[in-house]
């Protein structure tokens, strides 16, 4: 992919006092196109130790280059407690300067998370286990996906969505990979049987996941693109395994995702906590057109 944007050294401050880094050159890939949807992911975040502390600042950093509107979060948000303290200790307080900015959170549950977490407002789940929205611009609409419980009753939910949807980007995020490299996990074979011909039915694009602890995209499966991002706190290295699926893998080091959608093309950039992008290019939407100029 053409560099479309310039070096900028970036100072990140230390979040209530806990954590300081040295000024970095980050270089900015994305092209920040006029009313583009813009946005960041991370998975397997909620550990409040240092590692999430140094991410959540590259983060903040990122935005002052990249101004994104609302993070995905892929699962397992809280690991350990979750009593008060904790949500403040493990997303409150390292993700305070961009929560003061306006970022909306959208949460996803991993298998570490209490379903209870869907009433926390912050995460923007409404009470439900499973749940879509759409940014306010762009013709994309975001499915969150509950993976620890795959029923009848949301497979009936999931087709029902996407088969009301209008969007050109059909995008889920959900916690268990369907495709993945990995030695520990790998893929959820069983979950792929169950969601994957919906994602074929109903034209979806992109799907984000976590749990593996480790940054991995694949090539694209049947058309649709997938990608692991679930070293946002927590790390397993080595653990990605020889695959000819594998386009892109890394699990030396914690790593989040910039995305930004325009038109037909979205853009991405993997960069991990010390600002080095390991990643970066655009998925070409397959155009359909077959599809109506209906947008939802």
């Amino acid at each position: 992919m053409r560099r479309l944007g310039t070096f900028i050294s970036v100072v990140c401050l230390g979040i209530s006092g806990v954590l300081s880094m040295q000024a970095v050159a980050q270089e900015v890939l994305l092209p920040k196109k006029e009313g583009s949807v813009r946005f960041a992911v991370i998975g397997d975040s909620g550990t409040g130790g240092s590692s999430q502390l140094r991410v959540a600042q590259r983060l903040t950093a990122s935005r002052a280059l990249f101004p994104f509107e609302f993070m995905l979060m892929l699962g397992d948000n809280l690991y350990g407690g979750e009593r008060p303290e904790d949500f403040a200790a493990k997303f409150e307080q390292p993700y305070k300067p961009l929560l003061d900015a306006g970022v909306k959170f959208y949460a996803s549950l991993g298998n570490h998370d209490d379903p209870t977490q869907r009433f926390y407002k912050p995460f923007n789940m409404n009470g439900e286990r499973y749940y879509s929205f759409k940014p306010a611009q762009g013709s994309v609409r975001f499915f969150a996906i509950d993976s620890n419980y795959m029923d009848k009753a949301q497979l009936a939910w999931l087709e029902k969505e996407l088969a009301a949807s209008d969007s050109v980007w059909k995008i889920c995020f959900f916690h268990h990979p369907i495709y993945s490299s990995g030695d520990k996990h790998g893929a959820n074979v069983t979950l792929r049987e169950q969601v994957e011909p919906l994602f074929l039915k109903y034209g979806v694009s992109l799907v984000l996941t976590g749990h593996e602890h480790f940054y991995e995209r694949m090539k694209p499966q049947k058309g649709i693109n997938y990608i692991i991002a679930g070293s946002a706190a927590k790390l397993r290295r080595g653990d990605i395994g020889s695959s000819a699926q594998t386009a892109k893998g890394f699990d030396e080091g914690y790593a989040f995702i910039l995305m930004e959608i325009a038109g037909d093309q979205l853009y991405f950039q993997t960069i991990t906590d010390a600002g080095r992008t390991v990643d970066s290019g655009t998925i070409q939407r397959k155009v359909d057109t077959t599809t109506s100029l209906k947008r939802d």
